[in-house]
Formats: C-alpha cells, sequence, structure tokens
C-alpha cells in the first residue's frame, strides 16, 4: 500500500518526541500498520526555531494547507483555536485525527467525536489523560460490556509531586513549588495544575467515556490544592492518611451521576495513597470486572509521545483496512448533579473554647444535620483547644449545613481546616 501521510500540528516537548518516533520507529511502524507512515510536515508559529529531533525542512507555519494533504493528522498544539478548527478540517478532509488536547476535549469533545463518526474517520485522544498510561481505550473498549460506577484517581502529577514533597519533607506549599518550579514539575505560571483545571478537564474526558453521557469540564466541580496547609497533611499522617488531588466521577444511583476534583485525605491502606512525586493511578470500580488500577508517568514528552504513537498506529491500521475504531457513546444521558449531592467522609479540624458543653453543642449540630461523627478527639489545651473530628458518610450539602451550623456557636473560634475523605470501606 502506498505511504500513509502523516501532518503533525505543534513541536513542542510532546511534538518534537512523536515526530522522533515516528522517523526512528519507522520500519517497525511500517510492519505493524501495514504502510509507511510518512511524516509530511510540522506546523509551527515559528519556523526559524530550531527543535530537536525536528528536521527544519518539515516545519511550516502553514497548519491548513498541511492539513489538507494529510490522511492522518497529530494535533498536539493544544489550546481551544486554531487547534479545533484545524481538527475539524482535517475530519471533512477526511483525515483521522489524533489528539492529546485535554482543554478542547473537555469543552467539545463530544461533538469532535460525532462529527469524525458522521465524516466515516477516528478521533483517537488516549494521550489526553494520564499520559502514557493505557486507560481511556480500556475504558471505552475493554470495559464496553461491563457497567463503570466509579473512576477515582490522581491525574495531575505537578499537584502529587508537590503534595507528596509537602508529606515527606514537612515543607509549606510555597518551599514546595518553587522547588516544583525549578525542577521543571511546574509551570511559571502553575493556575492550571494547582488550581484543579488539568485535573478536572481530564475529569470530565474520563466520566463521559465510562458513564457514556456527554461531561463538559463546566459539569466538575473543582477544587486546587493552594489552600492545603503543612498541617493539614501532618494531621492526615498522625490519622493514618495521605492527602492527595483526585479526580472523582461516580454513579449516584441508575440515572445521575457527580464528578469532581478537590484535595482528598486517603487512608495508607488504598493503592491511591502509595503513587508518589509525579506519577498518575485512576482506580476504575466495574460491576462485573470488580477493581481496577492504572499506574503509571502521566506527563512528559517522551511518555505521552508513546500513548500518540499508539493511537496514530490504530488509526493507520483502520484505513489499511477499512475500518473505524469506536464513536460516539453517549447514548445513556445521565443526570450531572452538582457536589452537594456527593457522599462521602470528612475531616474537621475546629479551633474551640476549652470549657464545658463545648462537646455537646457541636454534636448537636452535627445530629441537626444528620452528619454522624466517626472519631472525634481533642488537641491542645487553653488558647490552643482545637477539636479533629472524621465523620461517617454524609452529602455535602449535608456536611455544609453543619459548617454554617457550627461556625455561629459561640464555643468555636474558627473552622481551621475540612477536607474530604475516600477510599474507606462502608459507610
Amino acid at each position: 500500500m502506498d505511504s500513509l501521510k502523516v501532518a503533525v500540528l505543534g513541536a513542542g516537548v510532546v511534538g518534537s518526541q512523536v515526530v522522533r518516533l515516528l522517523t526512528e520507529q519507522k520500519s517497525e511502524l511500517a510492519q505493524r500498520v501495514g504502510a509507511p507512515l510518512e511524516v509530511i510536515g510540522v506546523a509551527v508559529r515559528d519556523p526559524k526555531r530550531s527543535r530537536h529531533g525536528v528536521p527544519a525542512e518539515l516545519l511550516t507555519t502553514d497548519a491548513s494547507s498541511l492539513v489538507a494533504k494529510a490522511d492522518i493528522v497529530v494535533e498536539v498544539m493544544g489550546g481551544i483555536q486554531p487547534a479545533k478548527d484545524l481538527i475539524l478540517q482535517a475530519i471533512a478532509n477526511g483525515a483521522s485525527v489524533v489528539t492529546a488536547n485535554k482543554a478542547l476535549l473537555s469543552r467539545e469533545g463530544s461533538d469532535l467525536v460525532l462529527a469524525a463518526e458522521k465524516a466515516g474517520v477516528d478521533l483517537y485522544f488516549e494521550a489526553s489523560v494520564a499520559g502514557a498510561i493505557p486507560l481511556l481505550r480500556p475504558i471505552r473498549e475493554s470495559l464496553a460490556g461491563d457497567k463503570v460506577n466509579r473512576v477515582m484517581g490522581i491525574v495531575n502529577g505537578t499537584t502529587n509531586y508537590i503534595l507528596s514533597k509537602m508529606e515527606t519533607e514537612h515543607a509549606t506549599y510555597e518551599d514546595v513549588l518553587v522547588q516544583a518550579q525549578d525542577l521543571g514539575y511546574a509551570e511559571a505560571d502553575p493556575t492550571a495544575d494547582v488550581a484543579g483545571h488539568d485535573a478536572a478537564a481530564k475529569a470530565a474526558i474520563l466520566a463521559s467515556l465510562a458513564f457514556h453521557t456527554k461531561v463538559t469540564i463546566e459539569d466538575v466541580y473543582c477544587e486546587g490544592i493552594t489552600k492545603v496547609t503543612d498541617a493539614d497533611i501532618i494531621a492526615a499522617e498522625e490519622m493514618g492518611f495521605v492527602v492527595k488531588l483526585l479526580a472523582v466521577a461516580e454513579r449516584m444511583g441508575d440515572d445521575a451521576i457527580v464528578v469532581r476534583v478537590h484535595p482528598t485525605m486517603v487512608p495508607k491502606s488504598h493503592p491511591l495513597a502509595n503513587v508518589r512525586d509525579a506519577f498518575n493511578a485512576v482506580f476504575v470500580e466495574a460491576e462485573s470486572a470488580g477493581e481496577l488500577m492504572f499506574f503509571g508517568r502521566g506527563a512528559g514528552g517522551a511518555p505521552t509521545a508513546s500513548a500518540v504513537l499508539g493511537d496514530v498506529v490504530a488509526a493507520a491500521r483502520n484505513r489499511v483496512t477499512g475500518g473505524i475504531g469506536p464513536g460516539d457513546s453517549s447514548y445513556a444521558e445521565l443526570r450531572k448533579l452538582d457536589i452537594s449531592h456527593a457522599r462521602t467522609r470528612y475531616y474537621l479540624h475546629i479551633k474551640v473554647a476549652d470549657r464545658p458543653g463545648v462537646l455537646a453543642k457541636i454534636a448537636g449540630v452535627f445530629a441537626d444535620n444528620d452528619v454522624s461523627i466517626q472519631v472525634l478527639h481533642q488537641d491542645g489545651r487553653g488558647s490552643d483547644a482545637s477539636l479533629v473530628i472524621r465523620t461517617h458518610k454524609a452529602s455535602d450539602a449535608a456536611l455544609a449545613a453543619t459548617l454554617s451550623g457550627i461556625s455561629k456557636l459561640d464555643v468555636v473560634d474558627s473552622i481551621i481546616g475540612v477536607m474530604r475523605v475516600e477510599g474507606e470501606r462502608g459507610e
């Protein structure tokens, strides 16, 4: 068969690695696909700047013309525009598309998948979540005959690195963030990572596939790690927990889901607790398959390029055989509930007056809002008196009402910390 023409949009950390792998593994890839893969060009903003591993003669600023000549388009430029228009142009021209663009997919992924399905071409996006970890394809294909009830995981390496270092070095968030930036784990402007936006985009993609429902980033509750203190980390450690930024997508009954991202206390006995540094891991709970965990490097040029190349091979094989991969699967149309409906356990640290009757007043507020206390102990005496409380499962709405009631008590000085707890068994 004649060679398949591959256009690459973007030559950053990931794009340059994709071109390198396509070049270095050209012979092997031809055997795996059944036809040679020919890189016909790499679209960039500044063709004068050299890119490691990318021949200068491949660089072009005319992305539209490049797309028009391609059989497969690899989009690793990121952002919403012009990526969206170029992907739609590729699809309209009959090209298959491989993208790692989580920001775009989390907003308009369903529409792009439908466009590809209508045109009879593939749209693959394994690299958009958890880098090199084979995750989306198992959820979309291997578990297609099962019912996924819950997806919970660490999907942002930057925040996991920061929280891991806060735990092991007992350092503050601010100090570890600077360290992460110096090592290249965090951007100069780390907002997308530390505010949870990156994880929320990935949570939307995961939920869309797991629950066969159109989920966008606007449907995801998002809370980052900027307010996590060293006191929270120490309190978690004393109780046998670690703090992780988790993306959680779960069924609520038969017809609804809740998708959320927030700092979470996880028991040290849970597999996710031992995921350190910049690694990612996702825990999937399915009705028949049971509990599954996917672990590996969630970012970086070479790992992410590996996932991109896997999609390129799949799309190329389909073009050789005349087939097409899975299309849109948002048939379920489950209701998307807000965070108030989520049920989990909670950790609370409350600064209180050191006098008789304090426990009774606070316990009364919990009882009034139907929030059951699992563990309670007092720290300090006098002006340093505080209560540490862990609850049984309750709704976020009930916890919010409890916090509101507690804050009005004359025996409560302040609420020092509140965090959700995941990964424990039972109620």
